[in-house]
């Protein structure tokens, strides 16, 4: 399925409980309990500890399956040409391949890494302006493109 994402927590917990404890943890105000009870629910800083815990780790999207028409992109060696790379959008890391839309020097590029037994072999496409690579990047996911 394109877009799917991989998850490890088996509780089917959203994600959404990790975004409150980190504002606990980064000194954020804080209501103030005026003669309430907690009504057992305990402190709100052991609160904020399992909620921070109970979040599922976020792996990444899924490579749709290759569709039988599709176009062939130009692997090229891995020149580590750049001593800067921002990854803006990666794959799973659950799957032997790995897809990684990265940023360096202005211009867009997508990395592809094998991972192998004991090795990991890298290739990069040519690097292009942002609008023809994220739309390179979508036909990729969606298996349009390999």
């Amino acid at each position: 399925m394109p877009g799917a994402m991989c998850r490890s927590d088996s509780t089917g917990r959203s994600g959404a409980a990790g975004k409150s404890g980190a504002a606990g943890k980064s000194g954020a105000a804080r209501s103030v309990s005026r003669g309430t009870s907690s009504r057992g629910r305990g402190s709100a800083k052991s609160r904020d500890r399992r909620a921070i815990t109970d979040a599922p780790p976020y792996h990444g999207i899924h490579v749709a399956p290759l569709q039988p028409e599709h176009e062939k992109i130009r692997w090229l060696k891995d020149t580590r040409r750049s001593d800067r790379v921002r990854v803006r959008k990666h794959t799973c890391d659950c799957m032997a391949t790995i897809y990684e839309l990265c940023y360096a020097g202005g211009l867009l590029f997508i990395r592809r890494t094998i991972r192998e037994l004991d090795s990991r072999v890298a290739h990069e496409t040519d690097r292009l302006i942002t609008v023809r690579m994220e739309d390179l990047w979508m036909r990729l996911i969606l298996g349009q493109a390999r």
